[in-house]
């Protein structure tokens, strides 16, 4: 993934200053990721194509009249001199290769293929690369196991947030709902920065009652905005 750098200075000094606020009381150590895209999503541009162009195999099943007549109307309407069988299929299997070539030309425009790509698909390719991004960069990386991480998904307006095995023996996935509701509502009016600050306040909410602050735990993680 290449780094986006859609945040501004201010929208970073704005989370950080959110999460060193935040664990000032609390034991919980937050860390905030954003990446622009979190897949490719090639797949589904692929089967998109591939299904266009069985879709076409299947209507000259059904039609193979109107289909036949266009490629008369190809050759000028002299039938029996110029189109045989062998020739119609030859411009028929042209036909159908310049069909998924276009259609795969066409899916390679992100934008499209973020349009055509179920949003189960993508909730699920967002869950599982915040997953790779925790396991990396927050998972068992405290004293207390109390690391969650923020993670944000641009282009696909998705976030999730990943919480370490103390928190989640303590906090349900139910509980971040607030806090991913502010984010994502931030996020789809262009402000990701106060979106992820307003994720950060709630979170910290929730860590102060179920971890508060001691001083045997040390600040182990980063406080800072990683784009990625």
């Amino acid at each position: 993934m290449q780094k986006v750098n859609q945040l501004s200075e201010a929208d970073h000094r704005l989370v950080t200053a959110a999460v060193g606020e935040a664990e000032k009381s609390t034991d919980g150590e937050i860390v905030t990721i954003v990446t622009d895209l979190s897949d490719k999503y090639h797949d589904a541009g692929l089967q998109w194509a591939i299904g266009i162009t069985f879709f076409f195999l299947s209507t000259l099943a059904v039609f193979p009249a109107f289909y036949q007549s266009m490629i008369n109307g190809l050759f000028g309407g002299w039938q029996q001199d110029f189109t045989t069988a062998g020739e119609q299929m030859a411009v028929l299997f042209i036909a159908t290769v310049t069909l998924f070539l276009a259609m795969r030309y066409l899916f390679a425009w992100m934008p499209l293929r973020l349009l055509v790509t179920p949003k189960s698909t993508k909730q699920r390719r967002v869950r599982r690369r915040a997953i790779d991004f925790f396991k990396v960069g927050a998972e068992r990386r405290t004293v207390g196991l109390t690391g969650i991480l923020i993670y944000v998904s641009l282009k696909e307006h998705r976030a999730e947030i990943v919480a370490d095995e103390a928190i989640a023996e303590k906090v349900s996935p139910e509980v971040w709902g607030e806090a991913m509701v502010a984010l994502i509502d931030e996020v789809r009016v262009g402000r990701p920065g106060e979106g992820m600050a307003a994720a950060v306040r709630h979170v910290g909410v929730v860590l102060k009652e179920h971890f508060p602050k001691t001083d045997k735990n040390p600040n182990e993680l980063p406080d800072r905005l990683i784009e990625i």
